[in-house]
């Protein structure tokens, strides 16, 4: 076998070693279904694993609201250190139709208008409880994660569950940016 068969079968093996799965690849976060009608309204930010466009937000907090074509009005807000509000709308809607606990979420900026398929991003439903008064939402990948609840703060205890299911679903907990509390 000559010098330039044997690089061309051993690229060709490193190639095909990379494009397998390996067992090691951690499966997706479970999730779960949502009751839109309940989920709807504002739910405040405890903590996250923020995208770039949070990076400056000291206190989040978004309302979701049915809207009649069946899908999800959803109204963010972002307060930054200064006390300036940012505001940004845009419009969920599941990933398959009938499921509720993933969601594609896509917002309104010249952007998306120029590449609607490139701006939805991922919104997968990990946990809420019974109440619908804590949640906890993140992206498959474990790079974004939101801690929800319908109050701005929430007693150790729930806080403390919110924690160990995220952990428990592979979230790294230890990088949470946590929200500020309001200045008297």
């Amino acid at each position: 076998m000559s010098m330039r068969t044997t690089l061309l079968l051993s690229c060709l093996t490193l190639a095909l070693v990379g494009c397998a799965s390996s067992s090691d690849d951690p499966k997706p976060p479970s999730t779960m279904q949502v009751d839109l009608q309940q989920y709807q309204g504002t739910w405040y930010e405890l903590a996250r694993l923020p995208m770039f466009f949070q990076r400056n937000c000291v206190q989040s907090e978004a309302r979701y609201s049915l809207r009649e074509d069946g899908r999800i009005g959803v109204d963010n807000r972002c307060r930054e250190a200064d006390g300036q509000w940012n505001e940004a709308q845009g419009v969920a809607e599941p990933q398959q139709a009938g499921k509720t606990d993933k969601l594609w979420v896509r917002f309104d900026n010249w952007f998306s208008r120029l590449a609607p398929g490139l701006t939805k991003g991922e919104y997968w439903v990990l946990y809420h409880d019974q109440d619908y008064r804590v949640a906890l939402v993140g992206h498959p990948n474990r790079e974004y994660l939101w801690l929800l609840s319908r109050t701005p703060t929430v007693n150790g205890e729930t806080r403390d569950k919110l924690l160990a299911i995220a952990r428990e679903q592979g979230y790294d907990t230890s990088e949470l940016v946590w929200r500020q509390a309001d200045k008297p």
